[in-house]
């Protein structure tokens, strides 16, 4: 399948600080992927990077083919990357429907975008809550809001940062199939998650890091017949 991301030896830093080294992944049109790791090995900053939030000091990131490093944020989000950040960042003092339509847009082109009502149908408890403020949100609830806020931009590719920390088990299961059904459909997907057995059975190819650089990378097969990399370099 055609690469949609392709990020090549990246190195970034916080000042004198340098988090990646020399960083690789691919992730193909359609596809889902993971980026692995324990906390602090530089997963939020590869996002942030391809993102153009943290500037690489080096390598290449390509997305649909163009080069993206070097780009500003709102240029790389307007060509169709789509983050649903650690934390869920909603406005607080917009309803759920206002938080979704301050979103819209429809940067892949799509023939069926994504509308209020098929968040909705994604999200039936949204639907239910959509004249709430978003803080007077659950946990939960403010979770699907950002989900749902990042489909409304009708993404190439969705990125999600711990989408489901912090979260009851209930509420975890719903978001899980979600991006099941996300990907039934077809949405390539990026996600930082710690539940690997629920990712294996999500996402096509996976990618473990340590100390900002690349340890591992395969698929869920390989993933799945070798425990043993879980407890080294997930903490699992």
């Amino acid at each position: 399948m055609s690469a949609l991301l392709e990020v090549d030896t990246l190195e970034a830093a916080y000042g004198s600080s340098q988090v990646l080294f020399g960083l690789s992944l691919r992730i193909t049109t359609g596809g889902v992927a993971t980026l692995l790791g324990r906390n602090g090995m530089g997963k939020t900053t590869t996002v942030r990077a391809i993102l153009g939030l943290t500037p690489p000091r080096s390598g290449t990131v390509r997305f649909l083919g163009e080069r993206i490093d070097g780009l500003s944020p709102d240029r790389i989000a307007r060509m169709g990357l789509a983050l649903v950040p650690e934390g869920r960042q909603i406005f607080p003092n917009l309803s759920v429907s206002e938080n979704l339509r301050a979103f819209a847009a429809n940067r892949n082109a799509s023939r069926e975008p994504w509308t209020l009502e098929r968040v909705y149908a994604l999200f039936p408890r949204l639907a239910e809550r959509h004249r709430n403020m978003g803080n007077q949100l659950s946990g939960g609830e403010q979770q699907m809001l950002a989900i749902g806020r990042a489909l409304m931009t009708n993404p190439h590719l969705l990125i999600l940062d711990e989408a489901t920390e912090g979260l009851a088990p209930l509420i975890r299961e719903e978001i899980w199939s979600c991006l099941a059904a996300l990907r039934a459909q077809g949405q390539s997907i990026l996600v930082i998650d710690k539940y690997v057995q629920r990712l294996i059975e999500l996402a096509d190819q996976h990618t473990i890091i340590e100390r900002g650089r690349v340890v591992w990378d395969g698929s869920s097969e390989q993933l799945a017949a070798d425990p043993d990399l879980w407890h080294r370099y997930i903490g699992v």
